[in-house]
């Protein structure tokens, strides 16, 4: 009995370790956990990491992580809909790929994420070089 009894400790335990080690959070300084009591993050809840540079949607599995990104500049919209306890936000790109979709984060999470968002891309587009002028047509010989 006592046999049975460490082993089911030592499982669950390795379970809880298992659980805790795929959740964890992804490393950066603005990264956005959802919760773990909303619709579909119960064992592996997803993240999102918004950087100067692009914005990266990580979701771990049983069996590896999906992960995707999709550059600043390529960010069309941010769509963030509130319900009566988590919100859900919708990343939309330029270019007509399918969008990153996340559920259940925090409702100022969402609403600090979207405003991150906008302003590296206010910064992105601030700080790009202007193209050189093109050459006029005088052509001296």
């Amino acid at each position: 009995m006592e046999i049975a009894l460490l082993a089911f400790v030592v499982l669950v335990g390795l379970t809880l370790a298992f659980l805790w080690y795929k959740g964890r959070p992804i490393p950066g300084p603005h990264v956005f956990r959802a919760s773990r009591f909303s619709r579909g993050n119960l064992w592996f809840p997803t993240q999102v990491a918004v950087t100067p540079a692009s914005i990266v949607h990580f979701t771990p599995e049983f069996f590896g992580a999906r992960e995707q990104s999709i550059h600043l500049a390529h960010v069309a919209s941010v769509l963030i809909d509130r319900n009566l306890f988590f919100a859900d936000v919708m990343i939309e790109s330029s270019g007509g790929d399918s969008p990153v979709r996340c559920h259940g984060h925090r409702k100022a999470d969402a609403v600090e994420m979207k405003r991150l968002i906008e302003e590296f891309q206010s910064d992105y587009y601030r700080t790009r070089v202007a193209p050189p002028p093109a050459p006029r047509g005088d052509v001296r010989a």
